[in-house]
């Protein structure tokens, strides 16, 4: 089953492309700028969303990664 269509697995896409464009940003601060339109403003949009909510999406990488193992 593709991982849109299982919300579970679209969860953890959502929560493993928010964290690694966070570590790609604080790794690459010039690549990833702030732009109007195009893939770099989704990264940088989603980089600032793991900067800012930070404690929030590691609890909830956390829940997901416990969950996965377990069901």
């Amino acid at each position: 089953m593709s991982a849109l269509l299982n919300f579970q697995s679209f969860l953890v896409c959502i929560l493993l492309f928010i964290c690694s464009s966070t570590y790609l940003r604080a790794q690459l601060p010039s690549i990833i700028k702030r732009e109007k339109d195009g893939m770099t403003a989704l990264i940088y949009k989603a980089s600032v969303i793991g900067n800012r909510l930070s404690p929030y999406v590691s609890i909830s990488c956390l829940a997901m990664g416990v969950c996965v193992l377990l069901f």
